[in-house]
């Protein structure tokens, strides 16, 4: 797959097997930014033979997504031989892309970079779109630029070894691009989920495919988020604030998940969608939204604060993406506190009806 880009056009590529890493470790231009977590689990059985001093390994955890540890990494790549034809390599989730996609971008102004994606979050939606975001203080993502990687290599044999909450997290962007495509999307879900969840390694490579079909028709039109690209921001709104409040203890792909069910409820209550369409699509999401996440103790004013930090938030007026009357995404910047309590009690009392 070919994602045309302003930068440079770059490819994504699947691989059955993990042994392509072993490849770039001789090379004397490559570098490596490792997820600790990964290099733990696949020490022996990929990493064995990495020199120590090609690789660098970062805690995977919201709290380094900040601006020191990009710094930080680029300390040590100064100190190697290689300059501006250093090829950085990264293997992790969406917060190792974001760490090193930054690093990679400011670094002698530019430097080659390939992204190895070891979640299923990462690897279904956010590696392509070339975007990197940092966290600032509390808030979610409000530092970044754009810029892509030149290769992006997914394997799903990786996604094997994920704990359940964390796939599950990376199917809530999977179940999200399948409810924005409409009645299709819901259909095949519901067909699909149980067998998802079982991580049928075909289906689920399935599915990441289509999900970045489905997103790559969105950035290659709207590189730069400035039009109809926001429409992939459907649930983030509510999602990003949940995540903040509760200080990324709910991942990203389930706080999306939630986020969904909250926009919905929205449009439900304005007479946009009807009360069949809704259930069905929580009946999915329902499946894969951990109880063990404690979301009853969340104060409702904390979460309004965290939408208006929202960096989509361009007034004083709340805007988020909902689907209207004809299932079609609309943005909408008339959305009203009451609106976001209602929703969010009946996403509390959802959840605590499943616990």
């Amino acid at each position: 797959m070919i994602i045309k880009s302003h930068f440079k056009n770059y490819d994504v590529t699947f691989k059955k097997e993990y042994d392509f890493l072993k490849s770039y470790f001789g090379k004397k231009e490559t570098f490596f930014v490792i997820d600790k977590k990964v290099y733990e689990l696949y020490k022996s059985k990929i990493f064995n033979g990495l020199d120590s001093e090609k690789y660098i390994l970062i805690d995977a955890e919201e709290t380094n997504k900040n601006i020191q540890t990009v710094l930080d990494i680029c300390e040590v790549m100064t100190k190697l031989d290689a300059k501006r034809n250093i090829h950085l390599i990264s293997v992790g989730g969406g917060i190792i892309q974001d760490i090193t996609g930054l690093a990679a971008n400011i670094l002698y102004r530019g430097i080659n970079w390939t992204f190895v994606p070891t979640t299923l979050l990462a690897a279904c939606d956010s590696c392509i779109g070339g975007k990197t975001s940092l966290n600032y203080k509390s808030f979610k993502n409000l530092l970044g630029t754009f810029y892509p990687p030149d290769h992006i290599i997914i394997c799903t044999k990786i996604l094997k070894t994920l704990t359940e909450n964390d796939f599950k997290s990376g199917l809530g962007e999977v179940v999200k691009f399948n409810i924005m495509y409409g009645e299709e999307g819901i259909h095949r879900m519901e067909e699909n989920i149980s067998s998802l969840l079982s991580r049928d390694e075909v289906l689920v490579a399935e599915f990441i495919k289509t999900s970045l079909e489905f997103k790559k028709t969105y950035i290659e039109f709207d590189e730069f988020d400035k039009g109809m690209r926001i429409h992939l921001n459907f649930a983030h709104t509510f999602g990003h604030a949940i995540e903040s409040v509760t200080k990324y203890e709910i991942p990203h792909g389930t706080a999306v998940a939630m986020g969904t069910i909250i926009a919905n409820y929205i449009s439900y209550s304005r007479g946009y969608l009807d009360h069949t369409i809704i259930k069905r699509i929580e009946k999915i999401l329902l499946q894969i939204i951990p109880t063990n996440y404690d979301i009853f103790s969340i104060n409702t004013n904390n979460i309004m604060t965290a939408i208006r930090k929202d960096k989509k938030q361009t007034d004083i007026k709340l805007k988020a993406v909902l689907f209207d009357e004809n299932m079609k995404l609309k943005v909408y910047n008339n959305i009203q506190n009451q609106e976001i309590e209602d929703a969010f009690s009946y996403f509390k009392e959802l959840m605590h009806e499943c616990n």
